[in-house]
This record gives C-alpha cells, sequence and structure tokens, in this order.
C-alpha cells in the first residue's frame, strides 16, 4: 500500500488500522445460466492493516468475511448459499484473508497474495489493489482511508461444487468468481511511549 499516503510525513513508524464494517463490504459476481452475471456481498467485513513504511513487506493484512451476512438480494438463493452445498455456514462461519506477500505494481497500486480460506479450504491468491486513497480526518477527529482489491477465483478450488446441468447443455452456477472488496480503514490512536 502507499505507505507515503497514509503514514504522516515526518513518520517512518507503523501505523495500524482497522476496517471499519460500517463502509466496507465484499462484492462478488459469477455466471449464471452461462448468459448473465449474478452478484452479491457479505455485508459483514471485519479486519486489520498494519502498514510499516520502512520496511513494506513487514506490513500485515488480516480480514475476515461473516459468511452468513451473504446478500443477492433474493432470500431463497441467499438460503442455500448458506447451506452445506455451498458455504455451509454452520461450519464455516467465515472466510478469511491473510497476507503473506505485498509487492508495488504502481504509484499507488499493489498486489496483495496471501492465504485465502473458504469452507476450510486455504489457497494462495493475489489481490489487486488500488489505494489507498489520501488520509482524511472526519469529523470526529479519525484519520481514514480507503482502498479497493480485486481477484478471481475458481470456486471449485475451494470445495464450492455444487452445480446443475442445463437440459440444452451447460451450467446453473459459473466457475469463475470475481471478487471486488472496498474498505475504508480506520488509523488507530498510536500507543504512548512507555506504555
Amino acid at each position: 500500500m502507499n505507505t507515503a499516503v497514509i503514514a504522516t510525513p515526518q513518520s517512518t513508524k507503523p501505523t495500524e488500522w482497522n476496517i471499519d464494517p460500517a463502509h466496507s463490504a465484499a462484492h462478488f459476481s459469477v455466471r449464471h445460466l452461462m448468459i448473465s452475471n449474478v452478484r452479491g456481498e457479505f455485508s459483514k467485513l471485519t479486519g486489520n492493516v498494519t502498514l510499516d513504511p520502512a520496511d513494506l513487506t513487514r506490513s500485515t493484512v488480516e480480514v475476515s468475511l461473516d459468511t452468513s451476512s451473504i446478500n443477492t438480494r433474493e432470500p431463497q438463493r441467499d438460503e442455500h448459499l448458506r447451506s452445506a452445498d455451498f458455504f455451509d455456514v454452520a461450519n464455516h462461519p467465515s472466510i478469511t484473508f491473510c497476507l503473506t506477500h505485498i509487492a508495488a505494481s504502481g504509484p499507488e497500486n499493489f498486489k496483495l497474495t496471501g492465504d485465502l480460506t473458504i469452507r476450510g479450504v486455504s489457497k494462495q491468491v493475489t489481490f489487486h489493489v488500488e489505494g489507498p486513497t489520501p488520509s482524511v480526518k472526519d469529523p470526529w477527529g479519525n484519520t481514514r482511508s480507503g482502498v479497493v482489491a480485486t481477484a478471481k477465483i475458481n470456486r471449485k478450488d475451494f470445495g464450492l461444487v455444487w452445480n446443475a446441468l442445463l437440459e440444452g447443455g451447460g451450467v446453473v452456477v459459473g466457475d469463475e468468481v470475481s471478487i471486488t472488496i472496498e474498505a475504508e480503514l480506520v488509523q488507530k490512536a498510536p500507543v504512548p511511549a512507555g506504555n
């Protein structure tokens, strides 16, 4: 991430940030009946980020999505997605991402590679990140910034294999899933020296 933007100009110390759940979400898109895209989101998103401007590779990112918060605007479909056919919410209440490698790919673009875990299956996935935006102070004195991260995965890699064949050929649900995470970050107050 662009630590020169987020860190204060005089500071080379790591800064810690929380994802603001009220202003963040993980969106997804997948082909339906091979003719259109179904879009949805996980509305409950939490996580934390540590940015180290002195050594970007020591930065950390941890994100967790509440699988029960899935919403595709169709209640019956959402219940099916929560079932054992898909996310198996009863046994796997969260989807997690934990950073293992970060690399700059442009002035304000980064590649975050890490372990994405869905239904207990972990795979290395790379997210392409835009931002963070220049930090701002909100009306309550908090420092905030925003990022957008995108990736594509094959759902079958994570055990999401349910499908149904169409009468004329093809399947109900596509394998490739596009993911977009839009996160608003709130900087944690620094711990006073000596504490």
